[in-house]
């Protein structure tokens, strides 16, 4: 039985389905819920010209923001304890370091991501967040794919 979950967000779809998992099995459980987006600073290392990149970094803040008065709604609505915590990637804490230091911080029992966000280029490069976490996790990682929840046509 899970105390307390902590499930990765990052405004995709997937993420949303893992959030949705997540809070049902915490319903389920009386788990606290811990919803937890990751503000990134990769693209902030090119250095263009005429290229601000504050203005990514505040787009992204903002988005976290929404989803957290969405999430945190959410959570309240279905009786569960918890709220959504941020954190900001930087060139020392990249995400999946920041989703495993902030499972071990807040002591959670079960860690829930989705299979595939929107971290496509440092995907390309770096391999999935979700692959990363499942190898250096010493929690349970519970993986949702991007077609949970998908419809399947009747042939």
């Amino acid at each position: 039985m899970y105390k307390s979950i902590l499930v990765a967000v990052d405004g995709s779809d997937t993420s949303r389905r893992a959030f949705e998992a997540a809070l049902t099995l915490a319903k389920a459980m009386g788990a606290r819920l811990q919803p937890y987006y990751v503000i990134e600073n990769t693209p902030m290392y090119f250095d263009a010209p005429g290229y601000d990149p504050s203005i990514l970094r505040n787009q992204m803040i903002a988005q976290g923001n929404e989803l957290a008065l969405e999430m945190d709604k959410a959570i309240r609505e279905h009786g569960v304890e918890g709220e959504m915590v941020m954190g900001e990637a930087s060139s020392l804490d990249d995400v999946p370091t920041l989703v495993l230091n902030a499972a071990r911080s807040a002591g959670v029992d079960l860690i829930v991501m989705g299979t595939h966000g929107r971290r496509g280029f440092q995907r390309l490069i770096l391999g999935s967040v979700a692959e990363r976490c499942v190898r250096q996790s010493t929690l349970p990682v519970l993986l949702i794919p991007t077609a949970a929840g998908a419809t399947v046509a009747a042939e």
